[in-house]
């Protein structure tokens, strides 16, 4: 008897039925190969692009706290030199009405009581030889006398209102004898209120020393002489009127 032989669809079967428990059902090769590895690719989304994107939310987190911190800190240093800055500022004002305060006394002199006051400071701050020369035809020159380091100061006094102004004009007059006249190294013109700024800017052209109503208070107050006369006045300055005593 010739015996059978197997064929492909035969051995197929077979495969099949040992596969499945001895039944006939067809066995698909795409369900061995199709078979999801691992869970990735359940629910759509692979798990790797889920935790990329978390890991890049994280830094993105991150990075938007420290701006935050940097902006909130950069505001508090600034807030910070504000503040210090108007406390500087209202010190300085404090010390300008305390020291205008101790010079009610000079606002009632007389010109030649004012004149006597500034050669007086003078010479507690050690200059020598100190005369009032002021009087008519005294061409600009009050007060003279020597610094302690030897050089020829000349002032001119004005005992104004605290609410007057000296101008440019009466410095441009002081200017012409100070050195001309009087042989001054060192000029210095003193008034009892403030300077305008024509005559504040004029000044620090020529080199000239202003004092106005607020260095004369610390000067009153023992600030020495020397201290004034290297200050720029064009700018260390001011041009606003004190209030009058009655309006």
């Amino acid at each position: 008897m010739q015996q059978a032989v197997p064929t492909v669809e035969r051995i197929t079967g077979d495969l099949s039925r040992d596969r499945c428990g001895g039944t006939d059902t067809p066995v698909s090769q795409s369900r061995w190969i199709d078979q999801p590895l691992n869970g990735e690719q359940q629910g759509g989304t692979p798990r790797r692009s889920r935790e990329g994107r978390t890991g890049m939310g994280t830094v993105l987190l991150v990075a938007l706290a420290a701006v935050v911190a940097t902006v909130v800190i950069t505001g508090l240093v600034r807030a910070g030199r504000r503040e210090a800055q108007a406390e500087k500022t209202r010190l300085a004002e404090e010390a300008q009405r305390q020291a205008r305060r101790s010079l009610e006394a000079v606002w009632v002199m007389d010109d030649r009581q004012f004149e006597e006051y500034v050669a007086q400071l003078c010479r507690r701050d050690g200059c020598t030889d100190v005369k009032r020369v002021g009087g008519s035809g005294d061409l600009g020159a009050d007060v003279i006398g020597w610094l302690p380091d030897g050089r020829k100061i000349v002032i001119q006094c004005k005992r104004y209102a605290k609410h007057r102004t000296v101008g440019s004009r009466d410095i441009q007059t002081f200017n012409g004898t100070a050195r001309a006249e009087h042989g001054a190294d060192v000029p210095v013109f003193v008034a009892s209120c403030v300077f305008t700024k024509p005559a504040r800017a004029f000044a620090a052209r020529q080199h000239l020393t202003l004092i106005d109503i607020n260095l004369l208070g610390f000067w009153n107050n023992g600030t020495a002489l020397t201290s004034f006369l290297d200050l720029d006045i064009a700018r260390s300055g001011t041009s606003r009127k004190l209030r009058p005593d009655h309006d």
